[in-house]
């Protein structure tokens, strides 16, 4: 691997090497595939992961928010999952889902938590083990240390680093960003007004990604951000439409850099393109 602030990513080849204890119920290793549905797990997985859905698993059904710490105790928990459990997120779309679920694990305190280079793409394109069998492993009860707040950006970390000019990485589309449209193709419009946080820098979630979804080096990422200005000095906030693709940068920027003041604003232009009164601009 490149030589990266920590050690958070493992090969597909150290998940296949690991398959035996990710498949035992009695293990110090858990394997989770992390997807917008679970079409993808249902149809086949690697063996002994997990399949969490991002929409109804990891997001409250009720409020607009992450879960709140005691299901997000009950969800891990359900998995056979403790406090020591070494977790190993993957999932579609480069790991954009997977990434977000990083940073919940991190927000909530669980030390031992990485990401499958290349995602849930990777394992499938270059014939790893495939299964559709479903895991059933032993309940057990799972304690959060977190909230750990420093990770995360509400509306007035935003509001403060418009004002005093801080680092902003919008990483959806340029088309997203100049305000042209609203989300992705085939995806729900959220927002009232398109456009982007003003000062931000348009920085794809994928311009850290290499062509078959794994990470780029760390110097080229770091070099990257440099090019925009951004490099670890101030704190840094990034943002998408939802908060997953932004996950993919925070990760690349206070994971793999060790830029410790990057924070993620899940919010995201979900939420800021909806305030009334928050500023933005349109254009490149």
């Amino acid at each position: 691997m490149s030589d990266y602030a920590k050690d958070v990513l493992v090969t597909a080849d150290w998940v296949e090497e690991h398959l035996d204890e990710f498949q035992s119920d009695d293990s110090d290793y858990r394997l989770v595939e992390v997807d917008v549905d679970t079409e993808l797990y249902d149809e086949s997985h690697a063996p002994g992961a997990v399949g969490w859905n991002w929409e109804t698993d990891l997001q409250d059904q009720v409020e607009r928010d992450i879960l709140d710490k005691e299901d997000f105790e009950a969800l891990l928990g359900s998995a056979g999952i403790s406090e020591d459990t070494t977790v190993v997120l993957y999932g579609d779309n480069a790991n954009w889902f997977a990434a977000y679920t990083y940073w919940q694990f991190k927000y909530y305190g669980h030390d031992d938590v990485r990401l499958l280079d290349g995602g849930r793409d990777y394992w499938v394109e270059n014939d790893y083990p495939l299964t559709d069998e479903v895991p059933e492993f032993s309940a057990v009860e799972y304690n959060a240390s977190g909230p750990r707040e420093s990770i995360r950006a509400y509306r007035d970390d935003v509001e403060n680093a418009v004002e005093k000019g801080l680092p902003l990485v919008d990483v959806r589309s340029p088309e997203e960003f100049s305000g042209e449209v609203l989300a992705p193709p085939g995806l729900q419009e959220t927002a009232q007004r398109g456009g982007h946080v003003p000062g931000a820098s348009n920085i794809s979630w994928a311009a850290v990604t290499n062509d078959d979804g794994t990470f780029k080096d760390a110097d080229e990422i770091e070099e990257l951000y440099a090019e925009e200005g951004i490099d670890g000095d101030e704190t840094t906030v990034a943002y998408c439409r939802i908060g997953e693709r932004s996950s993919v940068a925070w990760f690349a920027l206070h994971e793999l850099l060790g830029y410790d003041d990057a924070i993620n604003y899940d919010g995201s232009w979900t939420e800021w393109g909806n305030l009334v009164g928050a500023p933005i601009e349109k254009g490149e």
